[in-house]
């Protein structure tokens, strides 16, 4: 069977094969595709939640291929930020901003905030899609503080500083399996791989 990762994004779908299963109970195997082997482009993420844009890209991609897909929206929550910034993490610095401009803007942010004041969480909510309209969410969370500065060389995005609470150490700090063992895009997709490997009627 094949499923498709609706994301054009290269980190995402590195992780995401190291997660989701390559075969199932029933020793049938998975192939997994991606949005460079079909001409489709995601629609714009209109949502005002994590569930809305997720579904909104998996369900047009099924639809499109008539394959099965998965895509998801991740959010970085800061308290102090009451919240923010949240569903346009992705954006945080304008739409045509990268990774050092979102970082940059977040630590401005909280200039002089003390690191107990700093917390903050990752959410990730991923939505497996099937081309008659059917979805599936699975939320993964991962509580942490946003860093001082700027910590380790791996990953991508907010990674270099974002503390994971629990290790007390930086996402970008991590090796590929440590991070997908406690990250909220790990988490999502654990609940992910488990409900493929118990899913009958795929």
């Amino acid at each position: 069977m094949q499923i498709l990762i609706a994301t054009g994004n290269a980190h995402k779908l590195s992780e995401l094969s190291r997660v989701l299963p390559a075969i199932l109970p029933s020793g049938e195997k998975i192939e997994y595709k991606s949005l460079r082997d079909f001409n489709i482009t995601l629609p714009e993420e209109t949502g005002t939640t994590l569930q809305e844009n997720a579904t909104l890209k998996a369900a047009y991609a099924a639809k499109e291929s008539g394959l099965m897909a998965l895509s998801d929206d991740t959010g970085l929550e800061v308290d102090f930020l009451h919240g923010a910034p949240g569903v346009h993490t992705a954006r945080y610095a304008g739409d045509t901003c990268d990774t050092k401009a979102n970082n940059e803007k977040l630590l401005h942010a909280l200039d002089g905030v003390p690191l107990e004041q700093r917390t903050a969480r990752f959410v990730t909510v991923a939505c497996l899609a099937w081309p008659d309209g059917k979805t599936q969410l699975f939320e993964g969370v991962c509580p942490g503080h946003i860093a001082l500065g700027y910590h380790g060389t791996n990953g991508f995005g907010y990674d270099p500083i974002f503390m994971v609470d629990e290790l007390n150490k930086c996402f970008a700090e991590l090796t590929a399996d440590e991070k997908n063992a406690v990250s909220h895009r790990g988490r999502a997709f654990n609940k992910t791989r488990e409900f493929l490997l118990g899913f009958k009627h795929i």
